[in-house]
């Protein structure tokens, strides 16, 4: 028998290194000193939510893959496979934001001018992916202690250290961009027209449910699990709301790049406080968590395909691996429609609505994975309660109800504001903005279903 030694700072850790993420600080950042009332909302309606429910299910069923063996065990191996399908093509839309982040950071070394820039954004993204899944053919996928290294020094220290410089900034009395008071604190009327920002307060709050199955490992998981992620909530929290709050306390609104907001931020602290070296230091290490996230994800979610295709859920041309077991067509296929969509580079307006554009869609896709998520969690409480669970709900039927509504009614009310154009990026046509929002969600989930219907009538 396995002896139980993961302690509450390991699983702390986890979650903190799996949900924090430098991407999303700048569409709080836009909110200004509400962006803490946004995210206290979302602590309690979606965050929390989904630790519980993914403690629950995760100690039921700790198999790998999680979501998509719930999924399948409480609705069956079809809409498993829609989970399956949704996560791979959320992850192709984000990679060329991800992309963006860091071809837009490597201009700080030489020219920022160049970050909005289109057709050089564009062929960025094109080198950079069509690199590293040139790279990945070979098996060359980055190593856990790799990604913990690229995550701890791309990603915490950034934040940590950008909170720091905020801190400082107000302590000293600098001039800030934003108001600090209770009036503030909450929403202002013209902030509706930056609802839509809300997909992704969401989206950076994604990725508790991947620590979910260690709960299983703990010692007491029903008493260390909810202090963990107590911790863990707050922790995450804090690196989020203090980095974004230091964004917007010195970049100006409309001048802000959701593309490089956070070296904007850097760029200001380092000719504030005259540290010259600061820029290109920080520029370093948010290409190397974003280098070691791409790494660590560009093959991650192919293997769920793969597995499918094996076992006959999609068609068989998917299973085919090379000599180092790599699902090359998934990969080439992959890389072909982020190929495709970073042509929004150049067909958008500006940077910033190519980038959001595919932000928000990407947000959207995965709020559906987790409404899926909440559904199983009802589903597997009522239909499968003899299936042993180290760590349950509390409040039981009455408890499971609550989370699970709360986090389903929370992601639909997210993924209809994404429908609304926020006004800090433009877009000349709400109708345009809103068919390529429809159009693409519903190729995502129709894409799948068709393929299901393929492979039964060719069976």
């Amino acid at each position: 028998m396995e002896k139980k030694t993961l302690g509450l700072f390991k699983l702390v850790m986890i979650n903190v290194i799996a949900v924090d993420s430098i991407r999303t600080l700048t569409f709080s950042a836009v909110y200004g000193f509400s962006l803490v009332f946004f995210y206290l909302l979302a602590a309690l309606f979606f965050f929390i939510p989904t630790a519980l429910v993914s403690a629950e299910l995760g100690t039921g069923w700790p198999n790998r893959g999680g979501i998509y063996v719930w999924v399948r065990e409480a609705f069956g191996k079809k809409w498993s496979l829609v989970i399956i399908w949704l996560n791979w093509i959320y992850n192709v839309i984000w990679y060329p934001t991800i992309m963006a982040l860091i071809a837009g950071t490597f201009t700080y070394f030489f020219n920022p001018e160049l970050a909005n820039d289109k057709f050089f954004m564009c062929g960025s993204i094109l080198v950079l992916f069509w690199g590293a899944t040139f790279l990945n053919c070979f098996g060359m996928e980055a190593s856990s202690l790799l990604s913990t290294l690229a995550a701890l020094v791309g990603t915490l220290l950034p934040m940590v250290l950008i909170a720091i410089l905020g801190i400082a900034w107000v302590v000293q009395g600098n001039p800030s961009q934003i108001e600090f008071s209770w009036q503030t604190f909450f929403p202002r009327g013209d902030q509706s027209s930056n609802l839509a920002f809300l997909t992704n307060v969401l989206f950076g709050l994604l990725g508790l449910e991947m620590a979910a199955t260690h709960a299983a490992e703990m010692k007491n998981p029903q008493r260390d699990y909810p202090r963990s992620v107590l911790i863990s909530v707050v922790t995450i929290l804090a690196t989020i709301i203090f980095a974004s709050l230091a964004i917007a306390l010195v970049v100006p609104e409309h001048e802000l790049s959701l593309a490089t907001g956070v070296m904007q931020a850097f760029t200001i602290f380092a000719d504030t406080y005259h540290l010259p070296w600061l820029p290109p230091l920080i520029a370093g290490c948010i290409i190397l968590g974003g280098l070691g996230g791409v790494g660590a994800w560009i093959i991650g979610p192919t293997k769920g395909l793969q597995v499918a295709s094996q076992d006959g859920s999609l068609p068989a041309f998917f299973a085919h691996t090379n000599k180092k077991d790599v699902p090359v067509r998934i990969l080439m296929l992959q890389a072909i429609i982020v190929s495709l969509l970073s042509l929004i580079f150049i067909l958008m307006p500006t940077v910033n609505s190519s980038y959001w554009i595919l932000s928000v869609i990407t947000a959207q896709l995965a709020l559906l994975v987790y409404i899926a998520l909440f559904a199983a969690g009802i589903k597997l409480h009522y239909h499968k309660p003899h299936v042993p669970r180290s760590f349950q709900v509390p409040g039981k039927k009455f408890g499971m109800w609550a989370v699970c509504m709360a986090g389903i009614i929370s992601s639909i009310a997210v993924i209809l504001f994404g429908f609304l154009p926020p006004s800090v990026v433009p877009f000349q046509s709400v109708l345009v903005y809103e068919l390529f929002l429809i159009i693409g969600i519903a190729l995502s989930c129709i894409i799948p279903l068709y393929l299901i219907r393929w492979i039964r009538k060719s069976s």
